[in-house]
Protein backbone atom coordinates (compact mmCIF):
# COMPACT_ATOMS: atom_id res chain seq x y z
CA UNK A 1 0.00 0.00 0.00
CA UNK A 2 1.43 3.54 -0.93
CA UNK A 3 1.89 6.07 1.46
CA UNK A 4 -0.64 8.20 -0.31
CA UNK A 5 -3.88 5.43 -0.13
CA UNK A 6 -2.32 4.85 3.87
CA UNK A 7 -2.79 8.50 4.57
CA UNK A 8 -6.53 7.86 2.82
CA UNK A 9 -6.97 5.55 4.73
CA UNK A 10 -6.42 6.45 7.89
CA UNK A 11 -8.06 10.39 7.27
CA UNK A 12 -11.22 7.88 5.74
CA UNK A 13 -11.36 6.26 9.26
CA UNK A 14 -11.36 9.50 11.15
CA UNK A 15 -14.04 10.67 9.28
CA UNK A 16 -15.82 7.48 9.81
CA UNK A 17 -14.65 7.25 13.58
CA UNK A 18 -17.42 8.47 16.57
CA UNK A 19 -17.32 11.53 17.61
CA UNK A 20 -16.71 10.25 20.88
CA UNK A 21 -13.28 8.72 20.07
CA UNK A 22 -11.81 11.89 18.62
CA UNK A 23 -10.41 13.67 21.72
CA UNK A 24 -8.50 16.88 21.95
CA UNK A 25 -4.78 15.85 23.29
CA UNK A 26 -4.59 18.63 26.92
CA UNK A 27 -1.88 16.73 28.59
CA UNK A 28 0.31 19.75 28.17
CA UNK A 29 -2.64 21.76 30.07
CA UNK A 30 -0.39 24.62 32.36
CA UNK A 31 -1.55 25.20 35.74
CA UNK A 32 -3.56 28.77 36.59
CA UNK A 33 -2.52 30.32 39.00
CA UNK A 34 -5.18 32.17 41.58
CA UNK A 35 -6.16 33.05 45.29
CA UNK A 36 -9.04 32.35 46.97
CA UNK A 37 -10.54 35.27 49.00
CA UNK A 38 -10.91 34.70 52.43
CA UNK A 39 -14.28 35.62 54.75
CA UNK A 40 -16.29 37.02 51.41
CA UNK A 41 -19.36 36.36 52.29
CA UNK A 42 -20.27 38.33 55.30
CA UNK A 43 -23.09 37.30 57.47
CA UNK A 44 -23.96 36.45 60.94
CA UNK A 45 -23.47 33.17 62.64
CA UNK A 46 -27.10 32.11 63.41
CA UNK A 47 -26.76 32.06 59.09
CA UNK A 48 -24.44 29.26 58.90
CA UNK A 49 -24.25 27.51 55.57
CA UNK A 50 -24.78 23.95 54.94
CA UNK A 51 -24.68 21.91 51.60
CA UNK A 52 -23.79 24.77 48.83
CA UNK A 53 -25.10 23.53 45.90
CA UNK A 54 -25.53 26.61 43.61
CA UNK A 55 -24.20 30.31 43.19
CA UNK A 56 -25.09 32.92 40.29
CA UNK A 57 -24.55 36.56 39.72
CA UNK A 58 -26.52 38.95 38.31
CA UNK A 59 -25.77 42.29 36.32
CA UNK A 60 -25.27 44.07 39.74
CA UNK A 61 -22.31 41.88 40.21
CA UNK A 62 -24.68 40.94 43.24
CA UNK A 63 -24.49 37.03 44.06
CA UNK A 64 -27.46 34.30 44.97
CA UNK A 65 -25.95 31.25 47.12
CA UNK A 66 -28.38 28.61 46.78
CA UNK A 67 -28.05 26.30 50.43
CA UNK A 68 -29.34 23.56 51.67
CA UNK A 69 -29.38 24.31 55.60
CA UNK A 70 -30.57 21.02 56.76
CA UNK A 71 -32.53 23.28 59.55
CA UNK A 72 -35.58 23.81 58.06
CA UNK A 73 -37.50 20.95 58.29
CA UNK A 74 -37.44 17.37 58.60
CA UNK A 75 -38.61 14.46 57.12
CA UNK A 76 -39.48 13.41 53.58
CA UNK A 77 -39.31 15.46 50.56
CA UNK A 78 -42.96 15.48 49.79
CA UNK A 79 -43.57 15.89 53.03
CA UNK A 80 -41.24 18.95 53.95
CA UNK A 81 -37.89 20.53 52.39
CA UNK A 82 -34.72 22.07 52.73
CA UNK A 83 -33.23 25.20 50.20
CA UNK A 84 -32.68 28.50 51.45
CA UNK A 85 -31.89 31.39 49.16
CA UNK A 86 -29.46 33.97 50.17
CA UNK A 87 -28.52 37.29 48.22
CA UNK A 88 -25.29 39.16 48.76
CA UNK A 89 -23.97 42.62 47.22
CA UNK A 90 -20.98 43.16 45.32
CA UNK A 91 -18.76 43.44 48.32
CA UNK A 92 -20.05 40.16 50.06
CA UNK A 93 -22.58 41.81 52.56
CA UNK A 94 -26.05 40.31 52.79
CA UNK A 95 -28.64 41.82 51.25
CA UNK A 96 -31.82 39.39 51.64
CA UNK A 97 -33.38 35.80 52.00
CA UNK A 98 -35.67 34.84 49.12
CA UNK A 99 -38.18 32.19 48.17
CA UNK A 100 -39.27 31.60 52.00
CA UNK A 101 -42.34 29.05 51.35
CA UNK A 102 -42.20 28.78 48.07
CA UNK A 103 -44.26 25.85 46.46
CA UNK A 104 -41.17 24.87 43.83
CA UNK A 105 -38.57 24.76 46.03
CA UNK A 106 -37.76 21.33 48.06
CA UNK A 107 -34.29 20.25 47.26
CA UNK A 108 -32.98 22.89 44.86
CA UNK A 109 -30.25 21.94 42.44
CA UNK A 110 -29.11 25.17 40.53
CA UNK A 111 -29.52 28.98 40.58
CA UNK A 112 -29.23 31.00 37.30
CA UNK A 113 -29.70 34.10 36.60
CA UNK A 114 -30.88 35.24 32.59
CA UNK A 115 -30.03 38.50 31.31
CA UNK A 116 -32.72 40.11 32.38
CA UNK A 117 -31.71 39.35 36.20
CA UNK A 118 -34.27 37.05 36.57
CA UNK A 119 -33.67 34.54 38.98
CA UNK A 120 -34.22 30.64 37.98
CA UNK A 121 -34.10 27.25 40.45
CA UNK A 122 -34.13 24.56 39.20
CA UNK A 123 -35.39 22.19 41.79
CA UNK A 124 -34.95 18.32 41.53
CA UNK A 125 -36.43 17.35 44.38
CA UNK A 126 -40.13 18.83 43.47
CA UNK A 127 -39.12 18.20 39.41
CA UNK A 128 -39.66 22.04 39.06
CA UNK A 129 -38.78 24.65 37.33
CA UNK A 130 -39.39 28.43 39.36
CA UNK A 131 -38.59 32.29 37.57
CA UNK A 132 -38.58 34.76 40.30
CA UNK A 133 -38.72 38.51 38.71
CA UNK A 134 -35.85 40.87 39.85
CA UNK A 135 -38.39 41.66 43.11
CA UNK A 136 -38.19 38.67 44.11
CA UNK A 137 -41.94 37.66 42.58
CA UNK A 138 -42.33 34.49 41.50
CA UNK A 139 -43.48 35.15 37.71
CA UNK A 140 -42.86 31.11 36.01
CA UNK A 141 -43.61 27.79 36.65
CA UNK A 142 -42.39 24.60 34.55
CA UNK A 143 -42.87 21.11 35.44
CA UNK A 144 -44.97 20.04 38.52
CA UNK A 145 -44.42 19.36 42.07
CA UNK A 146 -45.78 15.58 43.26
CA UNK A 147 -48.89 15.77 45.10
CA UNK A 148 -48.35 16.60 48.76
CA UNK A 149 -49.81 12.90 49.67
CA UNK A 150 -47.68 11.54 46.66
CA UNK A 151 -44.07 9.92 47.52
CA UNK A 152 -41.80 10.22 44.70
CA UNK A 153 -42.05 7.46 42.07
CA UNK A 154 -38.94 5.30 41.94
CA UNK A 155 -38.15 4.93 38.32
CA UNK A 156 -34.38 3.41 37.07
CA UNK A 157 -32.83 5.90 34.45
CA UNK A 158 -33.24 3.68 31.51
CA UNK A 159 -37.14 2.74 32.43
CA UNK A 160 -37.58 6.41 32.56
CA UNK A 161 -41.04 7.49 30.32
CA UNK A 162 -40.67 11.25 28.82
CA UNK A 163 -43.59 13.35 29.72
CA UNK A 164 -43.87 16.79 27.46
CA UNK A 165 -43.38 19.68 30.42
CA UNK A 166 -42.86 17.58 33.21
CA UNK A 167 -39.46 16.60 34.61
CA UNK A 168 -37.96 13.82 36.87
CA UNK A 169 -34.96 14.71 38.63
CA UNK A 170 -33.96 18.24 36.54
CA UNK A 171 -30.56 19.95 37.55
CA UNK A 172 -30.45 23.08 35.31
CA UNK A 173 -31.33 25.57 33.35
CA UNK A 174 -29.76 28.20 30.16
CA UNK A 175 -31.06 30.60 27.45
CA UNK A 176 -30.01 30.63 23.66
CA UNK A 177 -29.95 34.33 21.96
CA UNK A 178 -33.67 34.44 21.61
CA UNK A 179 -34.97 34.07 25.13
CA UNK A 180 -35.57 29.77 24.57
CA UNK A 181 -35.34 27.89 27.71
CA UNK A 182 -33.31 24.92 28.19
CA UNK A 183 -33.19 22.35 30.84
CA UNK A 184 -31.11 19.50 31.73
CA UNK A 185 -33.55 16.84 33.10
CA UNK A 186 -31.72 14.91 34.45
CA UNK A 187 -31.62 12.27 37.06
CA UNK A 188 -34.07 9.97 35.95
CA UNK A 189 -35.39 11.34 32.26
CA UNK A 190 -31.68 11.52 30.87
CA UNK A 191 -32.66 14.45 28.62
CA UNK A 192 -32.85 18.00 27.62
CA UNK A 193 -35.75 19.76 27.49
CA UNK A 194 -36.83 22.86 25.37
CA UNK A 195 -39.34 25.61 25.87
CA UNK A 196 -40.01 28.95 23.97
CA UNK A 197 -39.51 32.18 26.29
CA UNK A 198 -43.19 31.78 27.39
CA UNK A 199 -42.58 28.32 28.97
CA UNK A 200 -44.25 26.74 25.83
CA UNK A 201 -42.86 23.22 25.45
CA UNK A 202 -41.02 22.98 22.18
CA UNK A 203 -38.70 19.79 22.44
CA UNK A 204 -36.69 17.46 24.20
CA UNK A 205 -33.80 15.59 23.20
CA UNK A 206 -31.50 12.64 24.53
CA UNK A 207 -32.38 8.74 25.53
CA UNK A 208 -30.28 7.27 28.33
CA UNK A 209 -27.18 5.09 27.57
CA UNK A 210 -23.45 5.96 26.81
CA UNK A 211 -23.65 6.09 22.67
CA UNK A 212 -22.78 10.22 21.22
CA UNK A 213 -26.12 11.67 22.01
CA UNK A 214 -27.14 9.82 24.72
CA UNK A 215 -26.76 11.15 28.29
CA UNK A 216 -26.46 9.59 31.29
CA UNK A 217 -27.14 12.15 34.27
CA UNK A 218 -26.68 15.44 32.59
CA UNK A 219 -25.65 17.28 35.58
CA UNK A 220 -25.12 20.52 34.45
CA UNK A 221 -25.98 22.94 31.38
CA UNK A 222 -24.41 26.09 29.62
CA UNK A 223 -25.94 27.91 26.18
CA UNK A 224 -23.17 30.53 24.54
CA UNK A 225 -23.91 33.55 22.27
CA UNK A 226 -24.09 31.09 19.10
CA UNK A 227 -27.16 28.72 20.75
CA UNK A 228 -24.84 25.99 21.18
CA UNK A 229 -26.04 23.63 24.32
CA UNK A 230 -23.34 22.19 26.48
CA UNK A 231 -24.35 19.56 28.90
CA UNK A 232 -22.54 17.79 31.58
CA UNK A 233 -22.96 13.65 30.81
CA UNK A 234 -21.25 12.85 34.47
CA UNK A 235 -21.39 9.68 34.58
CA UNK A 236 -20.53 9.03 30.80
CA UNK A 237 -17.23 11.38 31.58
CA UNK A 238 -17.93 14.03 29.07
CA UNK A 239 -19.82 17.10 28.36
CA UNK A 240 -21.24 17.10 25.00
CA UNK A 241 -22.15 19.80 22.54
CA UNK A 242 -25.33 20.65 20.59
CA UNK A 243 -26.66 22.65 18.78
CA UNK A 244 -29.94 24.20 19.41
CA UNK A 245 -31.93 21.75 17.82
CA UNK A 246 -30.15 19.00 19.59
CA UNK A 247 -28.07 17.57 17.19
CA UNK A 248 -24.74 16.60 17.95
CA UNK A 249 -21.77 18.74 17.25
CA UNK A 250 -18.62 18.29 19.37
CA UNK A 251 -17.53 15.63 22.36
CA UNK A 252 -15.42 16.91 25.00
CA UNK A 253 -13.27 15.49 27.66
CA UNK A 254 -11.50 16.72 30.72
CA UNK A 255 -8.88 14.67 30.37
CA UNK A 256 -5.53 16.34 31.91
CA UNK A 257 -3.42 13.72 33.60
CA UNK A 258 -3.27 13.84 37.41
CA UNK A 259 -2.02 11.81 40.08
CA UNK A 260 -4.36 8.73 40.63
CA UNK A 261 -2.42 7.74 43.93
CA UNK A 262 -3.08 10.57 45.87
CA UNK A 263 -5.68 10.01 48.30
CA UNK A 264 -9.15 11.86 47.19
CA UNK A 265 -10.98 13.65 49.95
CA UNK A 266 -13.65 11.28 50.24
CA UNK A 267 -13.69 8.13 48.38
CA UNK A 268 -10.64 5.04 48.02
CA UNK A 269 -7.49 5.72 46.23
CA UNK A 270 -8.29 4.45 42.44
CA UNK A 271 -4.59 3.90 40.53
CA UNK A 272 -6.33 2.73 37.51
CA UNK A 273 -9.01 5.52 37.09
CA UNK A 274 -8.81 6.86 33.34
CA UNK A 275 -7.57 10.48 32.69
CA UNK A 276 -11.18 11.18 31.70
CA UNK A 277 -12.76 12.56 34.68
CA UNK A 278 -16.66 13.02 34.99
CA UNK A 279 -17.71 16.53 34.51
CA UNK A 280 -19.98 18.05 37.14
CA UNK A 281 -20.34 21.85 35.92
CA UNK A 282 -20.48 23.95 33.34
CA UNK A 283 -20.27 27.70 33.02
CA UNK A 284 -19.87 29.74 30.07
CA UNK A 285 -18.38 33.16 30.98
CA UNK A 286 -19.53 36.65 29.81
CA UNK A 287 -16.72 39.25 27.87
CA UNK A 288 -15.82 39.44 24.60
CA UNK A 289 -14.72 35.96 23.87
CA UNK A 290 -16.76 33.18 25.83
CA UNK A 291 -15.12 30.62 28.15
CA UNK A 292 -16.15 27.18 28.56
CA UNK A 293 -15.36 26.57 32.63
CA UNK A 294 -16.46 22.73 34.02
CA UNK A 295 -15.22 20.71 36.96
CA UNK A 296 -14.82 17.21 38.09
CA UNK A 297 -14.55 16.03 41.89
CA UNK A 298 -11.39 14.29 41.92
CA UNK A 299 -8.94 15.08 41.25
CA UNK A 300 -10.76 17.96 42.20
CA UNK A 301 -9.70 20.53 39.69
CA UNK A 302 -11.44 23.17 37.47
CA UNK A 303 -10.82 23.83 33.64
CA UNK A 304 -10.94 26.80 31.79
CA UNK A 305 -11.65 26.09 28.32
CA UNK A 306 -11.82 27.38 24.63
CA UNK A 307 -15.87 26.73 22.95
CA UNK A 308 -14.28 23.68 21.12
CA UNK A 309 -12.88 22.37 24.03
CA UNK A 310 -9.53 22.69 24.23
CA UNK A 311 -8.21 23.24 27.81
CA UNK A 312 -6.10 26.75 28.32
CA UNK A 313 -5.71 25.52 32.12
CA UNK A 314 -6.81 24.33 35.57
CA UNK A 315 -6.58 24.57 38.65
CA UNK A 316 -7.31 23.51 42.77
CA UNK A 317 -7.34 20.20 43.90
CA UNK A 318 -9.58 18.34 46.10
CA UNK A 319 -9.50 18.69 49.80
CA UNK A 320 -10.32 21.11 52.73
CA UNK A 321 -8.46 24.26 53.39
CA UNK A 322 -8.81 27.34 51.21
CA UNK A 323 -8.12 27.08 47.49
CA UNK A 324 -8.70 23.53 48.04
CA UNK A 325 -12.83 22.17 46.90
CA UNK A 326 -14.80 19.00 48.63
CA UNK A 327 -17.16 18.71 45.18
CA UNK A 328 -17.56 21.81 43.46
CA UNK A 329 -20.95 21.28 42.41
CA UNK A 330 -21.79 25.27 40.63
CA UNK A 331 -19.62 28.03 39.28
CA UNK A 332 -20.43 31.71 38.07
CA UNK A 333 -18.12 33.25 35.91
CA UNK A 334 -19.47 36.55 34.35
CA UNK A 335 -15.59 37.42 33.96
CA UNK A 336 -13.27 34.70 33.24
CA UNK A 337 -10.45 36.57 35.42
CA UNK A 338 -12.89 35.66 38.51
CA UNK A 339 -14.97 32.76 39.30
CA UNK A 340 -17.52 32.13 42.52
CA UNK A 341 -17.64 27.88 43.31
CA UNK A 342 -19.89 26.52 45.45
CA UNK A 343 -17.90 24.10 47.42
CA UNK A 344 -20.57 21.55 48.45
CA UNK A 345 -19.02 19.56 51.25
CA UNK A 346 -17.01 22.02 52.49
CA UNK A 347 -20.36 23.95 53.27
CA UNK A 348 -18.86 27.23 51.64
CA UNK A 349 -18.22 29.88 48.53
CA UNK A 350 -15.09 30.65 47.25
CA UNK A 351 -14.22 33.66 45.47
CA UNK A 352 -11.45 32.35 43.37
CA UNK A 353 -9.52 35.39 41.33
CA UNK A 354 -7.18 33.77 38.72
CA UNK A 355 -4.00 34.97 37.08
CA UNK A 356 -3.57 37.16 40.05
CA UNK A 357 0.15 38.00 39.37
CA UNK A 358 -1.04 38.74 35.37
CA UNK A 359 0.68 35.66 33.71
CA UNK A 360 -1.20 34.33 30.81
CA UNK A 361 -3.42 30.98 29.77
CA UNK A 362 -3.78 31.11 26.50
CA UNK A 363 -0.09 30.61 24.93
Amino acid sequence: MTRFSIAAAIALALALAPLGAQQIDNSDAPEIPFVSVPDYLKYSPEMNLGEVLAVAENSKGHLLVLNHPGTATSGPLYGNATTQLFEFDDNGNFVRELGQGVYGLGYSHSARYDRYDNLWIVDKGTNAVTKFNPAGYVTLNLGRRPEGYEPHEHIAPEDARHVDGYFNGPTDVGWDPDDNIYISDGYVNSRVAKFDKHGNWIKSWGTYGTEPGQIRLPHNLGVDRNGHVYVADRTNRRIQKFDSDGNLLQIIYLNVPYDKTRQPVLGNVNPNAPDETAPWTICISGGETQYLFASDVEPGRIYKMTLDGKILGWLGESGRQLGQFNWVHGISCRSDETLYVADLNNWRVQKLLLDPRGSSTEQ
